[in-house]
């Protein structure tokens, strides 16, 4: 299978996410949204930033051409985001997901790398369908989900998560 290292969008470059994105990863991964709605990840310091990279993104991504993408946004170079698309257990199909700094939400960045991954995941990866969950409580990742034109089908639960989940679909 082909690897997708680099998506572009008007602007943004989705760059595959890497071991020099370390510090980007440690400030992102302990933002109050992505403990709250997300978890914590146990990356609480530089080197656990460097496992958590290595142990977690960068096999997915050796083993099936796609997985977690760092979001930079063109004008300035600036690492803003995460988007990715996830083999998750519990979860039928690809799953999408994305998570910006604060300073970077709202301004139409999450819609536009999340659009370009589902685009790439259905025309390069020829994907059938990709899906999304998100907690009962983010109510705006509940929105951009259903704006990417994913909808709701059920509650679920996954393995390894006490959490129940809204589950969300798309089927190209």
């Amino acid at each position: 299978m082909s690897k997708v290292k680099t998506i572009e969008t008007s602007r943004l470059i989705l760059q595959q996410s890497n071991i020099k994105d370390a510090a980007f990863f440690l400030e992102l991964l302990n933002t109050t949204k992505w403990l709250l709605y997300i978890g914590d990840r146990n990356v609480h310091s530089f080197k656990d930033a460097e496992k958590y990279i290595t142990e977690r993104m960068l096999p997915q991504f050796n083993e099936l051409g796609y997985g977690n993408y760092t979001v930079i946004r063109k004008t300035d170079g600036i690492k803003i985001g995460s988007c990715g698309l996830y083999n998750r257990e519990g979860v039928d199909g690809v799953d999408i997901g994305f998570a910006f700094l604060p300073t970077y939400e709202s301004l139409g960045y999450a819609f536009e790398s999340a659009e370009a991954l589902l685009n790439m995941g259905k025309n390069k990866l020829k994907l059938s369908k990709i899906s999304a969950l998100t907690t009962e409580e983010n109510l705006q990742s509940q929105r951009l989900i259903e704006k990417l034109g994913l909808k709701f089908i059920k509650k679920i639960k996954i393995p390894n998560d006490n959490e129940t989940l809204r589950l969300y679909t798309i089927t190209f």
